[in-house]
């Protein structure tokens, strides 16, 4: 007991540590704001903050913070006077170079997709469009040789599935990969699979499929299957210039939407070498306006260290920066929520079919348990009601077998639930990061497939929050875009595509949103003793809006201006990261 009391108390001064002694060859620079939201209950809102050295020296009105300036040099810096300043907005589930990637490539998905750089991609509303807008882009294609790959196809949006036979017909010449929406699954045709040097042997591979005939059919189902093709395909068409590319696409969307940190929560699962160099070169420039909490793919490190991913991982951690930080690793439960591919259980799916799980049920604990051991946080994907309750249970052998104090083990998404997964996961110590675009671009969808009641109740946020679940929001680009405000908008009003209101019990307010995006975001990834709140001893990180989203009508939430950021005491306009 004395040793936790201790711990609480080292973990509860860390912040003020942080901030002790500021040099005084360094002065400070004053932020003046129209007002400023810390998301510190104890001092919520203030008109000045002083930065030092990049950290928060002091919050307050310009009284509050004499004790420092009547001490050391500093300067005002007026550019934010009549703005609002919030803490630096977190992307709590993010996939840099694969959201980039994808984003980045010709588009197919139903919904628009922005652009950083110019006007956004208007989506194609039916399967004729897609197959037309295919067509479009392999008459375009310069490079015959290499793959092209087309992002954001929608299987339920359309209708259904492609395969081999149906993209021959576009192409017999050029290797075509269409990849879903959902991340989770892959198309090909025929060129595509001879060009890639696969065969009917590699079927051993949970989800390639083959037809009646036993030849492949072009179809790749889950994880597996997915970045097994995808894998061999951007190796064929992406170089490493093209890939710091993408990323840089998707952070300069980012920046323009307020985010100061995002993360990767699949670290490894491309190849280990490449995405560390990438990232730490792109992050590590002090020229980028982000930080990246990089997020280890257990299943990845385990195939590439064997014995020793343990190990490995404990030594990227050793590693850390103030902008690239590693910390924790990433399971799979169920497969994917916007394919329809998760499992759905009493009663299941309306049509009979089966989703699929990526991790059976009876091997999750097991799977997680050395690395639960040796004190890593966890992060498990998962979606459906089958899947979350295999996850809750998981968690449940782990406690029970060994406890531990402050694990935030975390589900990510958490699709389909019930009130006691939320009253068992408050019981547990778990927390949630979930997805609102479940609700908002989904339900109506979702509504035939899984009936009306469970398809409006998805990312059920205030039974999350009336259970006492620390809960955040994400996008998982490229499941969706990196919109934080959207994403507040989203679950303040749980709007659907047409308008319609989806499970009206479940909104909740915009603190409790805002805090999703914010404090409860860095609580999340184990960082929320660096960011998440304007606090001394944090990063001096803050996100500059036009408008106030307290007394902004919160129909109106996603519409608010956002400036730009502020990260580690630099200023950067949006303006300034348009290509």
């Amino acid at each position: 007991m004395l040793q936790r009391i201790l711990i609480v108390l080292l973990f509860l001064m860390c912040p003020v540590l942080w901030a002790a002694n500021p040099n005084p060859s360094n002065p400070i620079t004053v932020f003046i704001a129209k007002k400023i939201i810390t998301m510190d209950p104890a001092w919520p809102i203030a008109t000045a903050v002083a930065v030092q050295n990049g950290k928060i020296l002091s919050v307050g009105s310009l009284e509050d913070l004499k004790p420092w300036l009547s001490k050391f040099p500093y300067k005002f810096d007026k550019t934010f006077e009549n703005k609002i300043l919030m803490p630096g907005f977190i992307e709590p589930h993010g996939h840099p170079l694969i959201g980039g990637t994808a984003m980045s490539r010709p588009l197919l998905t139903y919904l628009p997709v922005p652009n950083p750089y110019g006007p956004p991609f208007p989506g194609v509303k039916d399967k004729a469009a897609a197959m037309d807008m295919l067509k479009k882009y392999v008459s375009q294609q310069k490079d015959s040789s290499k793959p092209l790959i087309v992002w954001g196809y929608d299987i339920i949006a359309m209708g259904s599935p492609l395969d081999a036979s149906e993209l021959d017909k576009i192409s017999t010449t050029i290797p075509l990969i269409v990849w879903d929406a959902s991340e989770h699954i892959v198309f090909s045709n025929t060129a595509a699979i001879n060009a890639l040097h696969i065969t009917s042997s590699d079927s051993n591979i949970s989800g390639v499929r083959l037809d009646k005939n036993g030849r492949l059919n072009g179809q790749f189902y889950g994880v597996s299957a997915a970045v097994f093709i995808l894998k061999k395909a951007l190796i064929a068409s992406t170089t490493p210039e093209q890939a710091y590319k993408n990323v840089k696409f998707l952070m300069d969307l980012s920046h323009r939407n307020g985010i100061t940190t995002t993360t990767e929560l699949t670290f490894g699962i491309i190849d280990f070498p490449l995405e560390h160099e990438l990232y730490n070169k792109y992050y590590n420039n002090p020229n980028t306006p982000m930080r990246l909490v990089a997020i280890t793919d257990a299943v990845s490190a385990n195939n590439y260290k064997k014995n020793d991913a343990i190990n490995f991982v404990k030594d990227l951690q050793n590693q850390n920066t103030d902008k690239l930080i590693f910390n924790g690793v990433k399971f799979f439960s169920d497969d994917a929520f916007v394919s329809l591919n998760m499992v759905i259980e009493n009663p299941g799916y309306v049509d009979g079919h089966k989703g699929q799980y990526i991790t059976q049920p009876d091997q999750l604990a097991a799977a997680i348990s050395p690395w639960w051991d040796a004190g890593f946080r966890i992060h498990v994907h998962s979606n459906g009601n089958g899947g979350n309750a295999s996850t809750i249970n998981a968690l449940y052998q782990l406690m029970q077998r060994k406890p531990r104090f402050d694990h935030r083990f975390s589900i990510e998404h958490y699709g389909i639930s019930t009130p006691a997964m939320a009253k068992a996961l408050k019981q547990l110590g778990g927390v949630v990061s979930a997805n609102p675009t479940y609700l908002y671009a989904r339900a109506e969808l979702n509504e035939p497939a899984i009936g009306v009641d469970r398809a409006d109740t998805a990312t059920a946020f205030n039974t999350l929050v009336s259970a006492g679940v620390p809960t955040s929001i994400h996008s998982d680009t490229p499941v969706a875009p990196p919109e934080p405000l959207k994403e507040v908008w989203m679950v303040v009003n749980r709007f659907g595509i047409s308008g319609k209101v989806h499970g009206p019990a479940e909104r909740i307010s915009v603190e409790q949103a805002l805090r999703m995006i914010t404090i409860d975001a860095a609580y999340t990834i184990g960082e929320d003793d660096k960011i998440g709140s304007i606090t001394p001893g944090k990063f001096a990180d803050f996100t500059v809006l036009d408008q106030d989203p307290y007394v902004t009508p919160i129909t109106a939430i996603k519409d608010i201006p956002v400036w730009g950021t502020v990260v580690g005491g630099n200023v950067y306009s949006a303006n300034d990261y348009r290509g």
